[in-house]
């Protein structure tokens, strides 16, 4: 539920952006920060010890063969992730605005389509963890319910890449998309979670944000092959690409949840 609330105020940013302008957006933005960073600190009450001694977490070993195979699965779905947030404005200027449409037109136009397509996607992200995806993961597994979202994912990549030549068609493919995404801002670090040390999750926790950040860093890489190749219609490869290797990967990975099984009650016998 902490990704739906925290969605969907994301989502209400882009369409603030794309309908009021980002100055707008910008304005807002700080009321909103404000408000929320100031005023609840009046309400919340805390207690003076956060943490007492007998509820600290027993020391268990961390399964590091899996963990490689997460960080590893993970960073090729941030990879195509964050070429796709980067460089979708450079697709649509040369796919989806008219040929010839005045600079400044196409500056707005573009701005507005963008806003409008990772308001779609991340609309899909906030509402399928706890409505869509908890219920499945509780029936197939996480790690299953993981590999079949960033696959389908990787479809609507190759999707855009060779159809979305239209607004209404990229806002399409891009709820496709949004299936992906919203498996990976909810399920990896629960799957994470069960294969680490608990009395060292802070340490886990940092090294997994690494699997975020370092390929986010490599995208730029991604830059300089779509300048050389002169074709922008390729980003949707390669982010379909590196998302078809993330599901790969995690298919690799044991899911230690498991799944739910089906009982039937066995009446009581009769006296």
């Amino acid at each position: 539920w902490m990704q739906t609330i925290s969605g969907f105020w994301g989502v209400l940013a882009y369409i603030v952006g794309a309908t009021l302008g980002n100055e707008a957006l910008i304005a807002l933005g700080a009321v909103i920060v404000f408000a929320f960073s100031v005023v609840p600190m009046f309400f919340i009450q805390e207690q003076r010890e956060l943490f007492s001694p007998e509820e600290k977490l027993a020391a268990t070993i961390a399964d590091w063969g899996q963990l490689w195979r997460i960080y590893i699965a993970h960073g090729f779905s941030w990879l195509g992730v964050q070429s796709m947030f980067v460089y979708t404005y450079g697709f649509i200027q040369t796919h989806i605005i008219p040929p010839g449409t005045a600079q400044a037109v196409s500056d707005a136009q573009s701005g507005q389509v963008i806003a409008y397509s990772f308001a779609v996607l991340n609309t899909v992200g906030f509402i399928l963890p706890a409505l869509v995806l908890a219920p499945l993961a509780r029936r197939i597994g996480r790690v299953n319910t993981q590999a079949a979202c960033i696959a389908i994912m990787a479809v609507g990549y190759f999707m855009i890449a060779s159809f979305a030549r239209t607004p209404m068609v990229l806002y399409a493919l891009m709820a496709v998309v949004g299936i992906g995404w919203s498996a990976i801002v909810s399920l990896p670090f629960a799957i994470m979670s069960d294969k680490v040390d608990k009395s060292r999750m802070g340490f886990f926790m940092g090294v997994f944000n690494l699997s975020v950040v370092l390929p986010q860093l490599m995208s730029t890489g991604v830059g300089y092959v779509l300048k050389g190749a002169g074709n922008n219609s390729l980003l949707y490869v390669i982010c379909g690409g590196s998302l078809a290797v993330s599901a790969a990967l995690w298919c690799l990975v044991k899911d230690k949840q498991g799944v739910a099984v089906a009982t039937t009650k066995v009446p009581a016998a009769a006296h």
